[in-house]
């Protein structure tokens, strides 16, 4: 009888010590509830190409309110944008910022855009380095609402007119995972998407039927030379995609070096070189 006394007490203790935890749990979740809202960049990073023709160009950058009691919010947000001293882009050589304040408004969901100038006249591509513009945002005023401290980087990127679009004979030299080589040939498209911005039909060793998502990978150019940004591969899967590549003084042969990596950042790579040549 005493030992069922016990393992009765047993229980009512653990259930005690139960509840007090889901108690502090609750307790924890409530009050991160109650924590400010940030002013922040969709994104951390803007590639923004134009050709260098002597032509001014428009980008923009958008910022919004994100938080945990947005929807409670009913005043608009004034913001100030500051351009942090570490930037490498000059005013009035590389660019224009005319405007640093916006007001993200209640009714149209904290959301924003600003917009600067990018400045190509005077300029020579490619330039040794492209410069970048960090900017950052400021609040003042408004309860509830902070800055996130996350800069926001413009990479204005000058480049020179290209015409890459077109139908090619591929030849791959694909090495697998176990360090293998095959070597692969096909014939696909080159499309461009943006400015010195293309997209090819095919990526890896698989056909797109056998992806999905959207097909090929995207690079840029800039004067011939070609970067792949990271990417997930076929913008579907978390397999990293990026490298380079370079065009021939003609402009009918590219060559593309590239690693598709699981997980990214990791050394588990499979490498492709590719030869493209224009029908």
């Amino acid at each position: 009888m005493k030992n069922i006394k016990y393992i009765i007490l047993l229980f009512i203790s653990f259930a005690m010590i139960s509840s007090c935890d889901l108690f502090k749990k609750d307790e924890t979740f409530v009050e991160n509830s109650k924590g400010p809202n940030f002013v922040t960049f969709e994104k951390s990073n803007i590639i923004y190409s134009q050709v260098a023709t002597g032509d001014e160009y428009t980008f923009e950058v958008e910022i919004k309110v994100a938080g945990p009691t947005v929807a409670d919010l009913t005043a608009d947000v004034p913001v100030t944008i500051e351009i942090d001293p570490t930037s490498t882009a000059i005013a009035g050589t590389h660019y224009r910022f005319d405007n640093n304040t916006l007001t993200l408004k209640a009714n149209n969901n904290y959301l924003g855009k600003f917009y600067g100038t990018m400045i190509t006249d005077g300029i020579v591509a490619p330039l040794p380095a492209d410069p970048k513009i960090i900017f950052k945002a400021k609040v003042n005023g408004v309860d509830g609402v902070v800055a996130s401290g996350k800069p926001v980087t413009v990479n204005l990127v000058y480049g020179c007119l290209s015409h890459f679009e077109g139908t090619y004979d591929v030849t791959t030299q694909y090495t697998a995972y176990d360090g293998s080589v095959s070597t692969l040939t096909w014939t696909e498209d080159i499309t461009k998407t943006g400015v010195e911005e293309y997209r090819t039909t095919r990526v890896g060793h698989w056909t797109p039927v056998q992806l999905g998502g959207t097909p090929g990978f995207t690079f840029f150019n800039k004067c011939d030379d070609f970067s792949v940004p990271g990417q997930n591969l076929v913008d579907l899967y978390a397999n990293w995609v990026s490298g380079n590549g370079s065009a021939n003084a003609t402009g009918d042969t590219l060559t593309f070096n590239y690693t598709i990596c699981y997980p990214k950042g990791s050394d588990h790579c499979r490498s492709y070189s590719c030869e493209f040549v224009k029908q």
